[in-house]
């Protein structure tokens, strides 16, 4: 079973910044493509960023020129560097694993509030 624990979240100002770490468990993080997702209540969780295993970046439209996903394969981490930060991403944000053979793995959450 893979663990994800994210951090990082918090209230922050509107043009603000944050950065989100996820840690995995596990020996084989540098074979999976991790991603960062977020959710709203009443609306479905969508992609915010994506990183493949072998380092290629995906993003929303939403957040691009703003948001970096990044991975360090020594640490089995993953962040998402946020910054311009609107009040349109307060939103709680999930780290996601997933490897080719289907299997998928959440972290709990974090809660990120842009608000001045």
């Amino acid at each position: 079973q893979v663990q994800l624990v994210e951090s990082g979240g918090g209230l922050v100002q509107p043009g603000g910044s944050l950065r989100l770490s996820c840690v995995t468990s596990g020996s084989i993080f540098r074979f999976y493509d991790m991603g960062w997702y977020r959710q709203v209540p009443g609306k479905q969780r969508e992609l915010v960023a994506a990183i493949t295993s072998g380092g290629i970046t995906n993003y929303a439209d939403s957040v691009k020129d703003r948001f970096t996903i990044s991975r360090d394969n020594a640490k089995n981490t993953v962040y998402l560097q946020m910054n311009s930060l609107k009040a349109e991403d307060t939103a709680v944000y999930y780290c996601n694993a997933h490897v080719s053979n289907g299997r998928s793995w959440w972290g709990q959450g974090t809660q990120v509030t842009v608000s001045s």
